[in-house]
């Protein structure tokens, strides 16, 4: 009998679990056929003017692609922001998580709203809208840029804030930290620089914390621990590129700088490999002290986050208390300033071995040295796309042990602002180059004009355009 029971009792839960589903389905098929009818209505009064013809073609995020159009006549997914040829509209399901208001979001984006046809299409979707115009409209994010000159360095320094210059896009800011004698040519020069507000410079003397002062300034070249402090005395700048002085910009800082968002939240900073073969790495090979990964980072080329920097607290082989930034530089001084060769960078690799997971790394393409190409070459990426911003190190622009890098140099050192590029830069360049293939950067030249092709070309569009 209790078996006959449970097995009735098992019959009746199924029966009605069965008359609960099917009663939500008809339920559902009501309020779809409604929805349709809906549709088809609003559909009818548009007519052959209809409000979904300007929204077939859109851009998501910053590329251009052709998105599906479904019936409401946006066909975007859930939690997509993108910008249609007359507005951009965005998701309440993204505004919720973000804890954004519509008027939140209009002085997060500095943006205006306004009352157009548009904003019907995008109610119908239950966004927010924001006239495409006005994006176009709202002043460029700066790009801030910091360099340290000493000795002898004023006429590469310049050097690269004018390959900075005349390929960037968005406005620049340079902080110049250099000797106190450096100032006055710094602005004399500076101050010819023909694109106003597009160009902003701040020169800064060189200053190290009283504490150890002197073993700072001695340390590896004269002035080169300074940019250490950066995120000390550039207290109100949230982010920052440093560059050596020996740094030439083949394409757009624009482009080194979105690599800010692709910082995962741990990520406060971003550097290249010292070496892509082990085999002639130095930090892996002679090094004693702990450096990152397998051969280690080059500190030329530096993208900071400086906000995240000042408030993380870092671990480190001194102590088993985490230390901030500034607590931390004089005691990694201390204990191994007897074990470092290179300075500043091997202190930066100590602190990145200790806390790798802070660490972005970019290709060899954004920091091309000497050495990935004087024992053939070793950058696989450049070999595809080209050099992106070259480092000549070890002097290689003032003598003629690696007549390539001092050709790019001397050609971007000669040209002028508003020149025809191709005349005056890239093919005489080139004729340069082909003088070095007896050398072995020399033989694979083309990797130093690859890019700077295509940022010429992409700056002769920009100029058609007046932009």
């Amino acid at each position: 009998m209790r078996r006959f029971a449970r097995v009735a009792l098992l019959c009746l839960g199924c029966g009605v679990c069965s008359l609960l589903y099917g009663v939500s389905q008809l339920a559902l098929s009501l309020e779809q056929e409604a929805g349709g009818s809906r549709q088809r209505q609003a559909r009818g009064e548009e007519g052959a003017g209809s409000l979904t013809q300007p929204y077939s073609f859109c851009y998501l995020a910053d590329k251009p692609m052709t998105l599906p159009i479904d019936e409401s006549g946006l066909g975007v997914t859930s939690d997509s922001a993108l910008v249609c040829t007359l507005v951009l509209c965005v998701h309440s399901d993204l505004l919720t998580r973000l804890k954004l208001s519509e008027y939140g979001l209009r002085n997060y984006w500095r943006f205006s709203f306004e009352k157009t046809c548009c904003a019907e299409l995008c109610q119908m979707k239950n966004l927010f809208y924001i006239r495409y115009d006005d994006m176009k409209t709202q002043p460029s994010e700066t790009m801030h840029l910091a360099v340290v000159a000493c000795g002898e360095r004023l006429e590469e320094t310049v050097t690269m804030l004018r390959s900075a210059v005349i390929f960037s896009i968005k406005p620049l800011q340079f902080h110049i930290f250099a000797e106190d004698q450096l100032h006055k040519s710094f602005k004399d020069i500076l101050d010819d620089f023909p694109y106003e507000g597009k160009v902003n410079y701040t020169l800064y003397p060189i200053t190290f914390p009283s504490e150890g002062e002197k073993e700072w300034k001695k340390l590896f070249k004269p002035c080169a621990s300074q940019r250490l402090f950066l995120p000390l005395i550039l207290k109100d700048v949230d982010s920052l590129l440093y560059v050596d002085t020996d740094i030439l910009f083949l394409r757009p800082v624009d482009d080194i700088w979105s690599f800010l968002r692709k910082f995962n939240s741990t990520q406060i900073a971003a550097m290249a490999p010292e070496h892509e073969e082990p085999r002639i790495g130095w930090y892996n090979r002679f090094a004693r002290h702990p450096y990152y990964g397998v051969t280690g980072i080059n500190s030329g080329v530096m993208l900071m986050n400086m906000t995240r920097i000042r408030r993380k607290y870092f671990k480190n082989d001194m102590t088993t208390v985490r230390l901030r930034w500034g607590e931390l530089l004089m005691p990694l001084l201390k204990k191994y300033k007897l074990n470092i060769t290179w300075g500043d960078q091997d202190l930066l690799n100590i602190m990145f071995f200790h806390n790798p997971e802070s660490l972005y790394i970019f290709p060899c393409q954004w920091n091309y040295r000497p050495d990935h190409c004087i024992y053939g070459s070793n950058c696989k990426e450049a070999e595809e796309e080209g050099i992106f911003i070259l480092h000549g190190n070890r002097g290689v622009y003032h003598d003629d042990k690696q007549p390539t890098f001092r050709a790019v140099y001397e050609a971007i050192k000669n040209c002028s602002f508003g020149d025809d590029l191709v005349h005056s830069l890239l093919q005489p360049l080139e004729v340069e180059l082909q003088k070095t293939v007896h050398t072995y950067c020399g033989r694979v030249y083309e990797v130093f004009i690859k890019q700077l092709k295509k940022s010429i070309r992409d700056l002769l569009v920009r100029r058609s355009k007046g932009s």
